[in-house]
């Protein structure tokens, strides 16, 4: 694996493990707007393009049901209105991924968190876990195109006064890998995210890692 002078790491799935905080958010607001609760390996599909996105799906997909813009906003308010105050319940960062970022920092390394999360809840949950470390946090923002858009990637590097030369995107999902091909960046996918290899081959990703000491090089 290349050694590079830029990171940019997706969230969810890649640095931190949300998949139990998004589903009880996701249960909650459905529960509490009489819908039947969606199991966490759903969640799991629906992840990857925004918390918006993924309560379309949640109450959508699969029901059979109209869509309907007065029940959806109020099922939508309640699941962040949940999630803010309870984002970091059972969230923890990956198994090796604090050694990873603190090396990278001691080797100097630019670092940057791209997410189409909602950006309070990205600084509160990256500013708990790893401090100031990174370079640039860049959120959900109006003004800005959720990825697979390149905009998040193209506002970090600004942010950071980088460039694309040498420069690499670390994500666990088919959203991740189409991001880093229209920012115009590699791809270094993770299997211990919310996707399989298999899945990720299918999309076209080509470089994997199993865990994060070899994304070191």
């Amino acid at each position: 694996m290349k050694e590079y002078s830029t990171y940019v790491f997706d969230l969810d799935g890649t640095l931190i493990d949300t998949i139990g905080d998004l589903t009880a958010a996701v249960n909650h607001s459905l529960v509490l707007n009489g819908m039947e609760p969606r199991s966490e390996k759903e969640v799991l599909g629906f992840v990857g393009n925004g918390v918006q996105r993924l309560m379309e799906l949640a109450i959508y997909n699969g029901r059979g049901i109209e869509f309907d813009q007065t029940f959806f906003d109020k099922a939508f308010a309640d699941f962040k209105t949940y999630y803010t105050a309870h984002s970091m319940d059972l969230t923890r960062p990956y198994e090796g991924i604090i050694e990873l970022i603190s090396e990278l920092k001691s080797r100097g390394k630019a670092m940057a968190v791209v997410t189409n999360k909602m950006q309070e809840a990205t600084d509160g949950i990256v500013k708990s876990f790893f401090g100031d470390t990174f370079d640039a946090v860049v959120g959900d923002n109006p003004g800005l195109r959720r990825k697979p858009a390149p905009d998040m990637v193209d506002e970090a590097l600004r942010r950071m006064g980088r460039t694309k030369e040498d420069a690499v995107y670390i994500g666990d999902s088919e959203v991740d890998f189409a991001t880093a091909k229209n920012s115009g960046l590699p791809c270094i996918s993770v299997l211990w995210g919310f996707r399989t290899r298999a899945f990720l081959e299918s999309v076209g990703a080509d470089c994997f890692v199993e865990n994060p000491s070899e994304i070191l090089g």
